[in-house]
């Protein structure tokens, strides 16, 4: 099992970026490899008699678990909440199994490794279907927003899997995943995932993880793909800024009619929400009757929509847990050895942060995995220092 289990971590953080090649399969298939992984942890810690690797933040995901099943209890009748409770769950045990399995069994460099090279493969699926004519690329994940998210999410743990003194092979591989997820990012046309991109990016300059030539260097490099893209893609390319220039002021309505109605929801449910799934079956209302022709309304705003959802108590919870991570983070950058993997787990959970104002992203894994990670290098650092103390 000690094998089995970092393969399956593995198998499940690349996986994820590509959800959507998966679903076009069988409609549960990316839903198997985290399963797996759930199962079999389960299985072999009973085997050990062995708790989960202890951590504070254990107490956040068991309040959050908590306030989901009562908001879900409190809404149990409506239409969603059994179907987006079984969204929060898998995703609060997801990351008690990541940072466990990451304390013990797994390298945390080899799933950033796979976090990386999945959303790779889906920046290569986003610039396939803007070459295929899609307008705004789309890829592994039918919603562009999403989709920059995930790459995006990916892009400074770049600098955390290349080794201090890479070789040329190494390089060109760094070089070449930094590519896709870029390009694919700029190929959604999403403001968010362009402002977490920066944010990223400032923040790997600020904490001297990127040096300003290497950045200045991509930057030419970028600014020269995408002559030549305008040269292969013009019509397409200048079709798509168009589309994007266009439907901008309604995007901007729309997030403020959206961040208008789960204020509401939020204000008329501060303890426990109107339920999980309860942003789309009250959209209606609290908006007052705007965009009635829309199917699944998100708030474009992932605190936002978690406080409508589930209360006041699960926001504090929630936000506590993306605190506990940056705390992790910065105590890694102090006593761990490792501080550029620390810091560019850092910086993408600035960019998650960032991305998620205007994004409603807590079904997607980078965040979870990211909180994952930040425990389980928080934990090496203080054991490596403790260590060393003895000595």
């Amino acid at each position: 099992m000690t094998r089995v289990l970092p393969a399956l971590a593995c198998l499940t953080v690349a996986l994820a970026p590509l959800e959507g090649y998966l679903a076009a399969v069988h409609r549960d298939l990316g839903k198997v490899p985290a399963a797996l992984l759930v199962v079999v942890w389960a299985v072999t810690r009973l085997r050990e008699r062995r708790p989960p690797a202890w951590h504070p933040v254990h107490l956040l995901l068991a309040g959050l678990t908590l306030v989901a099943l009562l908001s879900s209890a409190v809404h149990a009748g409506e239409p969603f909440t059994a179907e987006y409770l079984g969204r929060w769950l898998p995703f609060l045990a997801l990351t008690v199994v990541l940072a466990d399995v990451a304390a013990r069994e797994a390298a945390v460099v080899a799933l950033l490794a796979s976090a990386v090279a999945g959303a790779s493969v889906a920046g290569a699926g986003a610039l396939v279907s803007v070459a295929a004519g899609a307008a705004r690329a789309t890829g592994p994940l039918p919603d562009p927003n999403d989709l920059a998210f995930v790459l995006v999410a990916a892009l400074p743990l770049v600098a955390a899997v290349l080794p201090g003194r890479p070789s040329p092979v190494e390089r060109v591989l760094a070089a070449g995943a930094v590519g896709l997820l870029v390009a694919g990012t700029l190929a959604t046309f999403s403001r968010g995932g362009l402002l977490a991109l920066a944010a990223a990016v400032v923040w790997l300059v600020w904490r001297r993880v990127l040096p300003v030539r290497v950045l200045a260097v991509s930057v030419a490099g970028l600014a020269v793909a995408g002559v030549a893209a305008m040269a292969a893609l013009g019509p397409a390319l200048t079709r798509a800024l168009r589309e994007k220039s266009f439907i901008a002021e309604s995007n901007v309505d729309t997030r403020e009619l959206r961040w208008r109605a789960a204020a509401r929801m939020l204000g008329e449910n501060p303890v426990l929400g109107v339920g999980p799934g309860g942003f789309r079956s009250e959209y209606v209302t609290a908006s007052r009757n705007a965009e009635l022709a829309e199917p699944t309304p998100v708030a474009h705003n992932m605190y936002l929509e978690v406080a409508a959802e589930f209360g006041l108590p699960a926001l504090v919870l929630f936000l506590g847990l993306a605190a506990a991570a940056l705390v992790a983070t910065e105590r890694a950058v102090r006593h761990g050895p490792d501080r550029r993997t620390a810091l560019a787990v850092q910086a993408s959970l600035v960019a998650v942060l960032v991305a998620a104002t205007f994004l409603s992203e807590q079904y997607y894994l980078p965040l979870w995995l990211l909180v994952a990670v930040a425990l389980s290098i928080e934990k090496e650092g203080a054991a490596r220092a403790g260590t060393a103390r003895d000595h």
